[in-house]
C-alpha cells in the first residue's frame, strides 16, 4: 500500500479522534499555540546556524560515499491527522525502496503497525554510524523551524503505519510530533508497540515546559548510549 493509497484512512480516522481526554494544566495551556512556535522555531534555527559545519560534513560524506540524494524525504502524519514531509539524512542506498518488498518478507523485528529491522542491508556504512547517533535527525531542525514537528513529542509514522492504528491510539495526534520524545529517552526502537505508545500517551496526557526539557536533558545521553538506535 503507497502512502497516497493510506492517506484518505488516516485523514478519517484521524478526524474522529475525541481530543476531549488530553489534559493541558491552565498554565501550559500556550505550549502548543504561538508563544511555543516562535520560540522553538527560534532554538531551532540558532542549533542550524551553530550546527552548520557538521551538518556540511555529513551531507558530504552521505553524497560521497554512496550515489543518491542527501536528504530523504517522507510523508508523515501530524498533529491533528495532518500530513507533512520529514526530512532525513539519507541512509540507504538508492535502492531501498525497490527492495523494501523483499527486505521485509523475510520477516522483521517491528511490533504493532511498526515494521523494522535491526539489521537492515539496505543502510549504508555510513548510515549505520549516522543511525546509531541520530545524526540523521539533524535536518528536522528545519521542521520545527517551519511548524512541522516540535522538538519534543511523539515521533511522527508514516500513513501506512498510522492507517494500522487502534483508534485510541490516534490520540498521540492531538500534540505535535518531535524529534524525541518520552519513548525515544526510554528505549527507542527496542521497545515494544505498546511500550512506546503507551509513552506517547503519557505525553500527551501531561506534557508541560517541564517535561520538555527533562525530556531534553536526557536526550543526549540516551544518544550517545546507543541503546534501541538501527
Amino acid at each position: 500500500m503507497s502512502a497516497q493509497q493510506a492517506t484518505p484512512d488516516v485523514v478519517a480516522v484521524a478526524a474522529t479522534v475525541d481530543p476531549a481526554p488530553v489534559v493541558v494544566p491552565f498554565f501550559e495551556v500556550h505550549a502548543h499555540g504561538r508563544t511555543r512556535d516562535l520560540g522553538e522555531a527560534v532554538v531551532a534555527l540558532a542549533l542550524l546556524v551553530v550546527l552548520l559545519p557538521a551538518v556540511i560534513l555529513i551531507a558530504l560524506l552521505v553524497v560521497g560515499t554512496s550515489r543518491g540524494p542527501v536528504l530523504f524525504r517522507q510523508q508523515r502524519v501530524g498533529h491533528g491527522g495532518r500530513l507533512f514531509e520529514v526530512l532525513k539524512f539519507r541512509t540507504m542506498y538508492a535502492d531501498a525502496e525497490a527492495r523494501a518488498a523483499e527486505v521485509f518478507a523475510r520477516g522483521h523485528d517491528g511490533s504493532g503497525p511498526l515494521t523494522k529491522l535491526h539489521v537492515d542491508p539496505r543502510v549504508t556504512p555510513v548510515g549505520h554510524w549516522l543511525r546509531r547517533l541520530s545524526l540523521d535527525e539533524l535536518p528536522q531542525l528545519w521542521n520545527v523551524v517551519n511548524g512541522t514537528m516540535s522538538l519534543v513529542g511523539p515521533r511522527p509514522n508514516t500513513p501506512t503505519e498510522v492507517a494500522r492504528f487502534a483508534p485510541a491510539e490516534h490520540r498521540r495526534h492531538a500534540v505535535r510530533p518531535g524529534m524525541t520524545g518520552l519513548a525515544q529517552i526510554n528505549g527507542r526502537s527496542d521497545l515494544e508497540w505498546d511500550q512506546a505508545i503507551n509513552l506517547d500517551l503519557e505525553y500527551v496526557d501531561h506534557h508541560s515546559l517541564r517535561m520538555d526539557l527533562r525530556i531534553l536533558l536526557r536526550t543526549l545521553p540516551a544518544v550517545f548510549g546507543g541503546r534501541g538506535a538501527y
